[in-house]
């Protein structure tokens, strides 16, 4: 969560299915993520970024042509051509500009991903949990559900026919990447004393690299006029591999009088509370 570089990688490179195993299969996603889209922001973000920059100048046309091939979604064979006005959302015209994001017959990045994972727990049964392996009845219909959330990305932000609130755009996405900036390496070494520090104040059931990198990413996202940090939970969970992130672990946080948070319409936002941390 504090290399960015490297949390790129993870959205775009190929994943090791052969030296998976029930905590590290997903990868940087969970479940909440492949079947409700929950903290795709981030990602696209860090994608739009990575593409972006990469030639050293904001180069939008091309961050945006990334985003469509990774979200690309394959035309079925009874797909009817798109109308005048209709979002497409197959785009295998993009390979030879992005084959690393979308293949010559318009299977996206996390389109492919999707597929792999399915066919993973499918044919390994042992490395995943008893849970996950109900996993893929809840992803039959993950295709059709993300075609219609790719058209929704590519409606124009103040379009008067956009429904329902505080929905996703490219439009969105393009514009943080822009404020953002290039991908940074965010991660810094703690010295011995202060590392010792936070792990005697980790409370019972919280393991102490969640304390550790939550102080970590407050300091490096700290803005100066405001104590408060964005956190993406959603996020956090899938990097630690866990749901307990969100569910648990920020609870006892709270209670230990560590951090406080503030979460509204699913964004939440932390500060830390206590003096170590002055």
């Amino acid at each position: 969560m504090l290399n960015e570089k490297e949390e790129f990688l993870a959205y775009t490179g190929k994943i090791d299915y052969q030296t998976a195993d029930k905590h590290t299969y997903l990868g940087r996603f969970n479940f909440d993520m492949l079947t409700k889209f929950i903290g795709l922001t981030r990602v696209l973000t860090i994608v739009a970024r990575g593409y972006m920059y990469e030639n050293g100048k904001a180069d939008i046309e091309r961050a945006k042509n990334a985003l469509c091939a990774w979200c690309s979604v394959p035309n079925k064979k009874t797909d009817q051509p798109k109308k005048e006005g209709q979002s497409e959302t197959d785009f295998r015209q993009l390979h030879e500009q992005f084959p690393e994001l979308v293949d010559s017959n318009g299977n996206g990045w996390f389109y492919t991903f999707v597929q792999n994972t399915i066919i993973f727990i499918k044919d390994n049964p042992d490395k995943v949990s008893k849970y996950d392996r109900q996993k893929p009845d809840n992803l039959k219909g993950f295709a059709s559900a993300w075609r219609k959330k790719v058209m929704q990305y590519q409606v124009p932000l103040y379009s008067s026919k956009t429904q329902g609130s505080f929905l996703i755009h490219f439009d969105d996405i393009l514009a943080d990447a822009l404020v953002q900036g290039e991908l940074k390496n965010k991660d810094f070494e703690l010295s011995p004393e202060l590392t010792e520090q936070l792990i005697s104040k980790t409370p019972k059931g919280v393991k102490p690299e969640v304390l550790i990198t939550l102080y970590k990413y407050y300091i490096a996202n700290k803005q100066d006029n405001t104590d408060w940090v964005i956190l993406p939970v959603t996020n956090f969970d899938a990097y630690f591999g866990t749901t307990a992130f969100g569910r648990r672990y920020l609870q006892l946080l709270k209670e230990a009088n560590i951090i406080e948070t503030q979460t509204s319409y699913g964004v939440c936002r932390y500060r830390l509370n206590n003096d170590i941390f002055a």
